[in-house]
């Protein structure tokens, strides 16, 4: 009898779940609008129903394993989401594993989206077989997963490798971050962050560039990947500073964890050798010398359609 996992990722704008089976294929899949349900027992009811027909083609309820979720601020120890401000039940902490398993009757597990990520990657992806290794998101945001040993590491609150929200600018102008703080890596890294750093140089330098037939407030991370594909040089010198600043921040990380491999995945790391060769040097250049040698960088081995099941879906089988 074929065995299967149930994974979900809820995201501010989308929940996207699907079947997923032993060999990482998912097998069938849907999704639901996010925003639509102000109540969170609307929500879970209408997951429930679309999760109920995709386990019904895949023979029932006896041939799944578990339900795994990644989710915003998901608590991996208390199977809650805890005050997730791109989510409608903002404010309040959401005891999401226990509404699931008493609605469907599958045992469920949380943790959040960048940690999933990992665990996907480590199960079915470029991470398979690896034990230590570091995984950074870089989308709207900048998260990370971090596998020690073999095993996700989430320290005594479940929230613990919030790399994205590690200090990168000092300075009084630094930029202000979503968490309160100011400097985060998250924004000068993500796709937000990228964008912003192309309006500044198209606002405070006469260079020229693609970048100047756009609406300089609307510019996205893609209108900077095109321009440069074109071989326009902004654009190219936008991506080495992000890349110079992600390595370095990368080399710090290694410091803390000593992985074999990080993991690059989201939006902005499909820019590829346009961001990943000037975070590579730059990694390697700001590496303790007892670190050369010892880590790749590495862009995720993920298919983008299904990424966020599988490493949700990571979660749902048994140990």
């Amino acid at each position: 009898m074929k065995s299967y996992a149930i994974g979900m990722d809820i995201g501010g704008t989308n929940s996207v779940f699907g079947i997923v089976d032993r060999e990482g294929q998912v097998v069938c899949c849907d999704s639901i609008k996010t925003q639509e349900y102000t109540l969170i027992d609307d929500y879970i009811e209408a997951v429930s129903t679309r999760v109920e027909a995709l386990i019904e083609k895949v023979g029932g309820k006896k041939n799944i394993e578990g339900f795994g979720i990644g989710a915003p601020n998901g608590n991996y120890y208390k199977g809650t989401i805890e005050l997730a401000p791109n989510l409608p039940w903002k404010g309040v902490v959401i005891p999401l594993c226990d509404m699931f398993e008493k609605r469907l009757g599958i045992r469920t597990r949380l943790t959040n989206d960048a940690n999933a990520a990992a665990l996907g990657e480590m199960t079915y992806g470029v991470a398979k077989g690896v034990k230590n290794f570091i995984m950074i998101t870089l989308g709207t945001g900048v998260g990370s997963g971090i596998v020690v040993d073999g095993k996700m590491l989430y320290g005594s609150t479940g929230f613990a490798g919030e790399l994205g929200h590690v200090t990168v600018n000092r300075t009084p102008q630094a930029r202000l971050c979503g968490c309160g703080r100011r400097g985060c890596l998250e924004t000068y890294c993500s796709a937000t962050g990228i964008a912003r750093t192309a309006r500044e140089r198209v606002i405070a330098m006469a260079e020229p560039s693609l970048l100047r037939e756009l609406d300089v407030m609307k510019i996205t991370s893609k209108d900077i990947y095109d321009a440069a594909v074109k071989g326009d040089a902004m654009a190219i010198s936008i991506f080495r500073e992000t890349g110079t600043i992600l390595g370095r921040a990368l080399a710090d990380m290694v410091v803390f964890s000593s992985p074999e491999m990080i993991v690059l995945f989201g939006g902005l790391a499909k820019a590829g050798d346009y961001i990943l060769k000037y975070a590579e040097e730059a990694m390697d250049e700001n590496l303790l010398p007892i670190f050369k040698g010892t880590v790749k960088l590495v862009l995720s081995g993920l298919k983008d359609a299904d990424a966020a099941v599988l490493g949700a879906s990571a979660l749902g089988w048994k140990e």
